[in-house]
């Protein structure tokens, strides 16, 4: 009955302009929502066929898919979602905004468009978000393509402490706050390439976040790369649910932050996945763009 009343809502078939700030040459889609109980989540829904669901992690949102978006919705239906708090979708007071929380929300956004035979597109934030959906409703998931991201206890990782650790600092809530680090620091430190981060890509970064109110969504994901390590454990001792999926992992292996014994983790979880490794940083979407879809197009195929 709960899903009954949210499919009433969802007036996101309808299109809602999109805000003033969007490069709408680098992102020319439609904008839909759709009001789920935690608040109107904003996605894009382009092309026909099998459904491939794009899922962001931090600072970015759906703009990171949008040459993904163009390019395979000749041939597929090519969902990219903004978390709420993020991109395009509202930033409701109410919603605490954990790991956990955006995981809940997509189950929710996937049972109310009543997705089925979805390929899993994750990265960063995005990987434990979207499988934690996903591994509450398996029989929907048909594929996972998986980028630079992980799903088990960052407890012991010095880089995922020295992070942690700033951001649970009153110095490090500042920077974040005060001075969008996370946008106007920690995402340029992700590339390899800084000629793939244009002013105008940049831009569209930091213009969901324009005031210090609107950044406690990266803050508030940011403490959840240690602080929901019990989350992410929980989770990876129950990946076998979806052992019988198709995987496809794409990395990055200059990333500054998930070094190569992340990969090396997957690799031992996943010995039938098939890898494709790019020398690019963080946001291999970003840095090695064409190869990365055309491993995807031929994964699909």
């Amino acid at each position: 009955m709960k899903y009954l009343i949210l499919n009433l809502f969802i007036m996101s078939t309808l299109s809602i302009s999109a805000q003033h700030w969007v490069d709408t040459v680098l992102y020319p889609f439609q904008s839909k929502h759709v009001q789920l109980p935690s608040g109107k989540m904003h996605y894009v829904d382009e092309g026909k066929g099998d459904v491939l669901l794009f899922v962001h992690g931090t600072p970015t949102w759906s703009f990171l898919y949008r040459d993904f978006v163009k390019e395979l919705s000749e041939s597929y239906r090519c969902i990219a979602i903004d978390h709420l708090g993020f991109g395009l979708s509202e930033k409701p007071a109410g919603f605490e905004g954990t790991p956990q929380n955006h995981s809940e929300n997509l189950a929710a956004f996937i049972t109310a468009l009543n997705l089925k035979d979805i390929t899993l597109v994750v990265h960063d934030f995005g990987g434990s978000i979207g499988l934690g959906a996903a591994l509450q409703q398996p029989d929907r998931i048909k594929n996972v393509v998986l980028f630079n991201s992980w799903l088990w206890s960052t407890k012991e990782d010095p880089m995922a402490q020295e992070i942690d650790g700033l951001l649970n600092s009153e110095a490090g809530q500042q920077y974040y706050l005060e001075q969008n680090y996370s946008v106007q620091v920690l995402l340029k430190q992700a590339f390899i390439d800084p000629s793939k981060l244009t002013d105008e890509v940049h831009q569209q970064y930091l213009s969901p976040f324009p005031d210090s109110e609107s950044r406690k969504a990266l803050l508030t994901i940011g403490k959840g790369f240690v602080g929901a390590s019990d989350w992410y454990q929980s989770l990876w001792e129950k990946l076998d649910i979806l052992e019988d999926k198709k995987w496809l992992i794409l990395w990055g292996t200059k990333d500054p932050f998930l070094n190569t014994s992340y990969l090396d983790k997957w690799k031992s979880k996943l010995p039938t996945a098939k890898i494709k490794e790019f020398d690019s940083g963080h946001f291999v979407q970003e840095e090695k763009t064409a190869e990365a879809i055309v491993a995807m197009k031929r994964f699909l195929d």
